[in-house]
């Protein structure tokens, strides 16, 4: 056992705005790759580029949540986020959830719910694709959001204060009094996250993800449907594979069998809740972000200089860096420099998120300047952003072509397509265009429950996890084409 160490507040300085700097006080990079981190780095330099602040109206409130929120238990483990960092380096990345938790939908069902959808995608691409997968859900921390725009505007009338940034800063209803920013909002985003991860272990670990109840995983509104149908039909197969170890007299009560790994990662995006929830490792020394175990930093938030990219490289989760087609290759090389000094496999994911015209047109310049440096990531795709657009009725939707894009440019690259990153929920939305049931611009109001950004349904994701396993199949037996090739000649 090990137990985790909060940073200490001795030598915090006082910080006279109600926006604060994180607390890691980190040196210039040097030339050669820097000692792991082994004191207290505390206070990012005020100096700090911060995009998107949020101006509490009393500070004072929100240092005393900060204050609570340090003697609080920690979410997850440095252990845990080791044994992910070990995980991401050997298989493929399934990570998805929903656009932004909020505190009215917080149900045991929902997160059953999507934790099934998970469960299904994950046999889909393991088993028709022949590639081992890792789940990693954008649950348990997923209240913050960036928005492009300060405010908001319904009907021609703006709000003075905030545009809607996401439960764990303000509401989502539009009147000034749900928009001020309220610091105990972050006591309410721990408390369910804590919820979150504890049902998630039980249903982890009690028996509901045995791969003998793979059947009995698809979701009831999808009983009958295309995707469901399909989904079916492999689970018969898997339930026959399971059948024949058994008849073998292979076990199948194994834990590998009868339980499931399934890790939580959000957007760090609000410094001071993860900088409260940051603890240091007894064992190693090193500092985690105990709110999740991986985090990432937004397109709007990853400048070289800026503060969220200096409070990450000083904590040891495995990353993820989100990329447009804005971003230059030799930026994307600093990016990974900075954030994996020492080039250990696993730590850093690049997310990229540029639609599917910008993606063959920008990603086999990334790929080309990245291996040119020599820098070990894992390339996942986010077919989400980048292909956002406003429907005729005002809402916003998706179309998900971008993935068949990130397969081509990896394939033509010679690279590897480590993964997907999908903003998708377990209930029955029409929220994206597309799909085998053809959601329309019309159909966009029957079920569009997003508070923020537009999601996936349980088809449309069931259906992109299909021709991403088509795709990794036909990977693999390129590949093996390959080596059979060479062994003859």
């Amino acid at each position: 056992m090990y137990c985790m160490r909060s940073v200490s507040r001795a030598a915090h300085a006082s910080f006279p705005l109600a926006v604060r700097s994180p607390r890691f006080d980190l040196p210039s990079l040097p030339t050669a790759p820097p000692a792991p981190p082994s004191a207290p780095r505390l206070l990012v330099p005020q100096t700090r580029p911060r995009r998107g602040p949020t101006m509490y109206p009393d500070p004072a409130a929100l240092e005393a949540t900060e204050r609570a929120l340090e003697t609080f238990p920690p979410l997850v483990f440095a252990g845990e986020a080791r044994k992910l960092e070990e995980r991401l380096g050997e298989a493929f990345l399934l990570q998805g959830g929903d656009c932004a938790e909020s505190f009215k939908e917080f149900s045991a069902n929902n997160i059953r719910d999507t934790f099934r959808l998970m469960l299904q995608m994950a046999v889909i691409l393991t088993f028709g694709g022949q590639m081992p997968t890792i789940k990693v859900g954008r649950l348990g921390g997923q209240f913050a959001k960036p928005r492009s725009n300060p405010t908001e505007t319904r009907d021609g009338v703006t709000l003075p204060l905030y545009t809607y940034r996401g439960d764990i800063i303000n509401g989502d209803t539009f009147d000034e009094k749900s928009r001020v920013p309220d610091p105990e909002r972050l006591i309410k985003a721990y408390n369910q996250s804590a919820s979150t991860l504890n049902l998630l272990r039980g249903f982890t670990h009690g028996g509901f993800a045995d791969l003998q109840r793979v059947t009995q995983w698809n979701l009831d509104f999808l009983r009958h449907s295309t995707q469901g149908d399909r989904y079916l039909e492999l689970s018969q197969r898997v339930q026959d594979a399971v059948g024949f170890m058994a008849a073998a007299g292979l076990t199948t009560r194994h834990p590998i069998m009868t339980t499931a790994e399934l890790w939580t990662s959000h957007e760090c995006l609000h410094l001071q809740y993860e900088q409260a929830l940051t603890r240091e490792d007894s064992i190693s020394g090193m500092y985690y972000d105990c709110s999740g175990h991986m985090l990432w930093v937004g397109e709007r938030t990853r400048q070289l200089d800026g503060a969220h990219v200096e409070f990450l490289r000083g904590i040891s989760n495995p990353l993820g860096v989100k990329v447009s087609d804005k971003l230059d290759p030799s930026e994307l090389v600093k990016l990974c420099e900075i954030l994996n000094p020492h080039n250990k496999p696993g730590r850093l994911t690049i997310i990229t998120r540029m639609g599917a015209e910008n993606m063959r047109v920008k990603l086999p310049h990334m790929i080309r300047a990245v291996r040119q440096a020599g820098m070990i990531v894992t390339w996942v795709s986010n077919p989400m952003h980048g292909n956002t657009i406003r429907a005729p009725c005002g809402l916003k939707t998706r179309s998900f072509d971008a993935t068949r894009a990130f397969f081509d440019v990896h394939e033509q690259e010679g690279s590897h397509p480590g993964g997907v990153h999908l903003e998708m929920t377990g209930q029955d939305v029409t929220e994206c265009i597309g799909g085998s049931k053809a959601v329309t611009f019309d159909d966009l109001g029957d079920r569009y429950h997003t508070h923020c950004d537009p999601r996936l349904n349980a088809s449309q994701s069931l259906e992109l996890a299909f021709a991403i396993a088509d795709r990794l199949r036909k990977k693999r037996n390129m590949t093996w084409n390959k080596l059979m090739s060479r062994a003859i000649a």
